[in-house]
C-alpha cells in the first residue's frame, strides 16, 4: 500500500516540476492535461502523508509499549496503539477506494439526448416527463442547462430533445442514465383505463472540448439556411440556421434555435466535436460494459435500464435490482439516491478488479 502511494507522490512531484517549465507552459494542451492530473493526485498525496505519519506513530507506540519500564506508560502506549491500528484500518479502506482508477470523463460537462421510443404519442409525453425530471435535478445541483435542439410531440412532450448541461461533475452523475427507460401507466388518451407500456431512450455523452478533439476546418462543410418554426421576424427571412457536415465521418449537425448564425455555428461545432469524440469513447464504454453489469447502460444504449410503474408507484433499476416507491418525488428530480446506489455498485466492482490485479 505504502509503495503504491509513494509512487503516486513521486509522480505528483514530477508533474509539479514539469508544469513550471517554460516549454510546457507554452503548450496549452499539455499544460491543461498536467494541471488536471496534478489536481487528481492531490488527495492521494495528502493521504500518503497522513499514512506515513500514522505508520510512524504506530512504530513509536509499539516501541514504547515493549521497551518502556513504567507500567502506566506502557498501558497508555497500548491504548494508543489500539486507537492508531483502528485508524489505520479505516484509512486503508479509504485509500483502496481512492486508488481505483477514475473515469477520465467524470469531470466533464455532458450532452443529454432524450428521444421518444415505442408507444406513439404516449412515448413523446413520457420523453417530456423525463426531460422535466432531469431539468429539476439540474436545478437542484445548480447546473446550467442550454437547449440545443428539440422536436415537440403532436400530443405534448417531445419526440426528441437535446441539451447541453454544464457544472461540477455532470457526466459523473448522469452517465448512468443512458439506456432505454420504460413506463407502465394508463395514457391520457386511453378511454378504457388499460395500462400501456411505452419507452424513451436517453443518451448521455461527455462533452468534448477543443483539447480532446482537433477538427480540421477543411473537413467541415458548412451550409446555412432559413430557420423554421416559432422565433419571430428572423424565421424564414435570415440565413441563421447552420448545418455542419464532417466529411471524413459523415456526421451531420444542424442547429437553428438561435437568431444569430454565429451562435448556431458555435453550438453546432460543440455538438460535432462531441459526436466525433463519442466514436472513440464508445470503444472504452464497450470494454467497460463487458466487465461490469452496472456499466451496461453506458456501453449498450439499447439496454432496458429502468421501469417506471405508475399503478404501483414504483421505479425499478434493472442493473442493480433496486426499487424505490417514491414515483412522485423521483419524477420531480429526486434521483440522487438511485445515482448514488449505481455509483456504489460500480465502485464495488472496480474495487474487486483492483484487488484481483494486485
Amino acid at each position: 500500500m505504502l509503495e503504491r502511494l509513494q509512487a503516486f507522490k513521486k509522480r505528483f512531484e514530477e508533474i509539479n516540476a514539469e508544469m513550471n517549465q517554460p516549454e510546457v507552459m507554452a503548450d496549452m494542451k499539455r499544460y491543461v492535461k498536467l494541471n488536471k492530473d496534478y489536481k487528481n493526485l492531490q488527495p492521494i498525496v495528502e493521504a500518503c502523508n497522513k499514512y506515513e505519519l500514522l505508520l510512524s506513530n504506530i512504530e513509536s507506540a509499539k516501541d514504547l509499549m515493549y521497551n518502556e519500564k513504567d507500567e502506566e506508560f506502557r498501558a497508555m502506549a497500548k491504548d494508543e496503539l489500539f486507537a492508531l491500528t483502528q485508524e489505520k484500518e479505516k484509512l486503508d479502506e479509504e485509500i483502496r477506494i481512492m486508488l481505483i482508477p477514475a473515469d477520465p470523463e467524470d469531470d466533464k460537462n455532458a450532452v443529454m439526448e432524450i428521444r421518444a421510443g415505442t408507444g406513439g404519442d404516449e412515448a413523446s409525453i413520457f420523453a417530456g416527463d423525463l426531460y422535466r425530471l432531469y431539468m429539476r435535478y439540474c436545478e437542484q445541483k445548480g447546473w446550467k442547462v442550454e437547449m440545443v435542439e428539440f422536436t415537440e410531440g403532436t400530443a405534448g412532450g417531445y419526440k426528441e430533445v437535446i441539451v447541453n448541461i454544464s457544472g461540477e461533475k455532470v457526466y459523473r452523475n448522469l452517465k448512468y442514465e443512458s439506456g432505454v427507460h420504460r413506463v407502465q401507466r394508463v395514457p391520457a388518451t386511453e378511454t378504457q383505463g388499460r395500462v400501456h407500456t411505452s419507452a424513451a431512450s436517453i443518451v448521455v455523452l461527455p462533452e468534448a472540448d477543443e483539447f480532446d478533439v482537433v477538427i480540421n476546418q477543411n473537413d467541415i462543410r458548412k451550409d446555412t439556411y432559413c430557420s423554421s418554426g416559432p422565433g419571430g421576424q428572423s424565421v424564414n427571412t435570415t440565413y441563421s440556421a447552420v448545418r455542419l457536415t464532417h466529411v471524413p465521418t459523415g456526421i451531420v449537425v444542424a442547429i437553428q434555435d438561435e437568431k444569430s448564425q454565429i451562435k448556431n455555428y458555435e453550438k453546432a461545432l460543440r455538438i460535432l466535436r462531441t459526436r466525433i469524440y463519442e466514436m472513440e469513447h464508445q470503444k472504452y464504454l464497450d470494454e467497460m460494459s463487458s466487465k461490469r453489469k452496472t456499466m451496461v447502460s453506458t456501453g449498450d444504449r439499447s439496454a432496458k435500464i429502468r421501469t417506471y410503474n405508475y399503478p404501483q408507484g414504483r421505479i425499478t433499476d434493472h442493473r442493480i435490482n433496486m426499487s424505490v416507491f417514491n414515483l412522485t418525488g423521483f419524477m420531480d428530480g429526486d434521483i440522487q439516491d438511485m445515482i448514488d446506489a449505481l455509483q456504489l455498485a460500480e465502485n464495488a466492482e472496480r474495487l474487486k478488479e483492483a484487488v484481483n490485479e494486485i
